[in-house]
């Protein structure tokens, strides 16, 4: 029997039709679909009517399967003879444990490939109105995780070196952490009045937007009750929103409708 070849397949921040052609036509082919929590989950329509759809969603602090189970299950479908995507939120290799996959799948010998995806750190903020470079604003940005390993001893961010870089500072997975995350950059140097603004569930219809300052954004997402997934943004750049960029907030909402009946199963 030969041995099936994994695909990590970037899904894209939300919206589905940002998924790349190839992550499309893949999941047409594949005879295994194993998914996570944050996919548009309208691409698994995409899939063959006799595919296997495995949910591998995780939330912070609950996993339907352990990452440990992920990769078994990759390694055994793929012993088996079948070919599986294993369709991951945004980019598999932006805090998406895709390297983790990928070497379980080379220690084994299983044959895998990569297909990336349109990251949330560039995405969301894009649909919120918001460039991370901009020409006389900023020529650099900076993305860090909110959302770190429990199991490390500390912070693996150096929180002195991102205020002190100057330009915009994307933070992922960062609204239980945002409080502490600010204070250590302005700890550090940052403007406590630079802009900042933060994005719930960004390019989907669920989408909000909130603008602040370093100061108070942590505040201002505790008042609006923001869960994740949410994005925040803080740099000069985020002014711009408020400047006329925000585009998909002035959409018809019929053109948006059809992603309101996305579930999380």
């Amino acid at each position: 029997m030969n041995t099936g070849t994994v695909y990590l397949v970037g899904a894209g921040p939300g919206d589905p039709d940002l998924i790349t052609r190839k992550g499309a036509r893949l999941l047409r082919q594949v005879d295994v679909v194993i998914y996570d929590r944050l996919i548009p989950f309208e691409l698994l329509e995409e899939a063959r009517s006799d595919a296997e759809l495995i949910n591998a969603g995780k939330q912070p602090t609950r996993y339907r399967l352990a990452q440990s189970e992920i990769n078994r299950l990759l390694i055994e479908r793929a012993l088996a003879g079948k070919d599986l995507v294993r369709l991951k939120g945004g980019d598999p290799f932006i805090f998406g444990r895709g390297g983790e996959e990928a070497l379980a799948c080379r220690e084994a010998g299983i044959p895998f490939e990569i297909v990336p995806g349109v990251s949330s750190a560039l995405a969301v903020p894009a649909y919120a109105g918001i460039p991370l470079t901009q020409r006389r604003i900023s020529s650099a940005f900076t993305v860090i995780a909110g959302h770190e390993d429990p199991a490390k001893a500390g912070s693996s961010v150096n929180y002195e070196a991102v205020a002190q870089l100057g330009g915009t500072i994307v933070i992922l997975m960062g609204v239980k952490q945002l409080p502490v995350i600010t204070r250590q950059l302005i700890a550090h140097g940052l403007a406590a009045d630079t802009p900042a603004a933060l994005i719930e569930w960004g390019t989907t219809a669920r989408q909000r937007s909130f603008v602040g300052r370093a100061e108070n954004i942590a505040a201002i997402a505790r008042r609006a009750e923001i869960r994740p997934p949410a994005i925040t943004v803080i740099g000069d750049v985020a002014r711009l929103r408020e400047a006329g960029l925000a585009w998909f907030d002035l959409l018809p909402a019929e053109m948006i409708e059809r992603e309101l009946n996305t579930t999380l199963a």
